[in-house]
């Protein structure tokens, strides 16, 4: 019963926003697709050094080629963060995003609407594999190389001062959809009551959530994302300061989708500096504005407030998302390549 209420109201709540046309300046569908109810947990346990025998290596050489693209651009880091989260939320953490169209599924998830063409990183993880391959064949898999590249690209861009302790031992999954992803990953213009419904979803809590929107403080976003909070509405207590309204609507007038970046004080860096600049209203989307919202509102405080409390609770919040609907050998594979299936 309590399910079915929280259902009711994210209907009333993603319903609302629909009245609204919100989805329109973002290319998402009218109506968009019911958010599935929590499933409960049933991966395999996953270990730390679980490949220390098998391929001893391993997470150096994903560390390497994670350093090389971000001493290159710090970017890619953001990206692959981004890559581990959009996993971990269609289908559980099992690389499924990383597969490409084919003549059998022409339509993976890679192309789903939240995921193309934005999503970055499938290079770093290729580099990263194919040197596995050759040191281990067959040993270590995709969705493996994922969570690595993620908690890698968090220890860069946060200067060595985040580093997360990830465990392994997932497998790879076989089935991919472009259209799951509209059900399973929340939108740049949700409310709370929707982030909240979406993350419980997926086992994680609302303080979760709060954590892991932390991550908007590194990377960019293209203006169709926020194009719906320009310019600045005067009589609305969460649109985006002014100044930094106006200074993006003129960047996004330029023509065609140009991107900002998501934080504009401390963009190169992963920090808590996104937890101030939620208080301050300089955020992109609706969905950062909303942790304003009075269930949200004191975590954002306390995250903006304490050195190190951000940090501490984000590389809990990636280890726990990182154990959403983990594959075992019994319904997934190690793939070769991680664009395609064995």
């Amino acid at each position: 019963m309590a399910n079915d209420k929280l259902a009711a109201l994210v209907v009333v709540a993603l319903f609302g926003c629909m009245a609204h046309t919100c989805q329109a300046s973002y290319g998402y569908p009218n109506p968009m697709p019911p958010i599935p109810s929590p499933t409960p947990p049933t991966a395999p346990a996953l270990s730390l050094n679980y490949y220390s025998y098998s391929c001893p290596n391993a997470e150096a050489i994903v560390r390497e080629a994670v350093k090389n693209a971000t001493d290159n651009n710090r970017g890619i880091g953001a990206g692959l963060i981004r890559l581990f989260f959009h996993d971990c939320f269609v289908r559980g953490c099992d690389a499924s995003v990383l597969l490409d169209p084919t003549t059998a599924n022409p339509e993976p998830e890679k192309l789903g609407i939240p995921n193309f063409p934005s999503l970055r990183g499938f290079e770093v993880i290729d580099a990263a594999k194919e040197k596995l391959e050759k040191e281990c064949k067959e040993v270590v898999s995709c969705a493996d190389i994922v969570a690595f590249a993620g908690r890698d690209a968090t220890f860069f861009l946060s200067n060595g001062m985040v580093d997360i302790k990830m465990p392994a031992g997932r497998c790879d999954g076989r089935v991919s959809f472009a259209n799951e992803t509209l059900r399973d990953l929340p939108p740049p213009f949700a409310n709370v009551t929707v982030l909240e419904a979406m993350f419980q979803a997926k086992g994680l809590d609302l303080d979760d959530m709060v954590t892991l929107s932390g991550a908007h403080t590194v990377g960019i976003s293209h203006c169709s994302s926020f194009a719906d909070r320009l310019p600045a509405d005067p009589s609305d207590p969460t649109s985006m300061e002014p100044t930094l309204a106006s200074s993006l609507q003129q960047r996004c007038n330029r023509g065609g989708d140009p991107v900002a970046v998501q934080d504009v004080v401390t963009p190169r860096d992963l920090d808590r500096q996104y937890y101030q600049n939620v208080l301050d209203r300089k955020v992109l989307f609706k969905s950062d504005a909303a942790l304003l919202s009075p269930q949200t509102l004191k975590a954002v405080e306390h995250n903006a407030k304490n050195p190190g409390k951000w940090e501490r609770k984000f590389k809990d919040a990636m280890v726990k998302m990182g154990n959403i609907e983990v594959k075992s050998k019994a319904n997934g594979e190690i793939r070769k390549q991680c664009r395609f299936v064995n």
